[in-house]
């Protein structure tokens, strides 16, 4: 009974030193992490500012790269457009190279570039024209789709890439930032069940997007495909630049095409494994293959 009663209050004992031990680390832990901070100079927002500021995620490692990252070397001053032109949509499902089209047509013209949106990380670093819907700036950036999205505009461009590079793309910045990459942990997490639900959510809407703008959209419409874009970049922006309706200097141009990988293209990144299912990519196959029919019968270029 003696030995029973040693035993338990040892063990009571010990629970209560450790309970101690953790104590003390986590206030050390604690300490330390706000002195950190402070010498950083780090900044912190609070809920409610973050869910001011639309489509942008601030936790991200890469808005707080980008905010440290030089100023791009420009081939000109960027300035607005006078007189002011059309309203145009740079309309593109996400993941689809909207932002490097922009950063080249800046590049190419020197003039800013819009969005419906206002991406911080953009504004600071290159895009100083985010959330302009106007004639004064060339395009205007866009992911979305319906009557009340496509109304505002005259003419439009669709950028179109393939589902799976532009969903994964997507997935990348939703973890990494506009130039960063998802972890391979990211693909796995809930057993796969969250980046399955992902694919199927954001291929449902890149095909959505795209037909709709395909369809409905009245004005005239020039079709891009990203991957064409990658190949031979100067043709395609000619295209691109006699759509919009602007005169382009040569020697501008030609920087243009000299700095026309700029920071906004994501390098490669080969996975050491497959993300996409055998059942992901027939899916993937018979969205794209649908969309890319309806391009080349009725929207192709040259149709129009």
């Amino acid at each position: 009974m003696l030995f029973t009663r040693v035993k338990f209050w040892g063990l009571v004992l010990l629970l209560f030193i450790y309970l101690i031990g953790v104590l003390l680390l986590s206030a050390l832990s604690l300490n330390e992490s706000k002195s950190t901070a402070i010498n950083k100079g780090s900044s912190t927002f609070t809920k409610h500012q973050i869910s001011k500021l639309k489509n942008f995620e601030y936790g991200l490692t890469g808005f707080k790269a980008a905010l440290r990252r030089s100023k791009i070397n420009w081939c000109t001053d960027l300035k607005y457009q006078d007189p002011p032109g059309e309203t145009i949509a740079l309309a593109s499902f996400p993941g689809s190279g909207n932002t490097w089209l922009r950063y080249l047509l800046q590049q190419a013209t020197g003039i800013y570039t819009g969005s419906v949106y206002k991406d911080y990380g953009l504004l600071k670093n290159g895009f100083p024209a985010e959330s302009v819907l106007n004639g004064s700036v060339l395009v205007v950036k866009t992911h979305e789709w319906g009557p009340k999205a496509r109304s505002r505009f005259t003419k439009a461009l669709l950028l179109v890439r393939s589902p799976a590079a532009a969903i994964q793309a997507e997935f990348n910045r939703q973890s990494g930032g506009h130039i960063g990459f998802a972890s391979p942990d990211r693909f796995k997490r809930l057993k796969g069940r969250y980046w399955q639900q992902f694919v199927s959510d954001k291929l449902r809407g890149w095909q959505q997007m795209n037909l709709d703008w395909l369809f409905n959209f009245t004005g005239p419409t020039h079709v891009i495909f990203y991957e064409q874009l990658v190949d031979d970049v100067p043709h395609t922006m000619r295209g691109v630049l006699d759509f919009i309706g602007v005169h382009v200097d040569r020697e501008l141009f030609r920087c243009a095409m000299d700095r026309r990988e700029g920071i906004y293209r994501r390098k490669k990144r080969v996975l050491n494994f497959d993300p996409y299912t055998k059942e992901m990519k027939e899916k993937l196959r018979e969205a794209q293959q649908k969309v890319y029919e309806a391009i080349y019968n009725f929207a192709a270029p040259a149709a129009r």
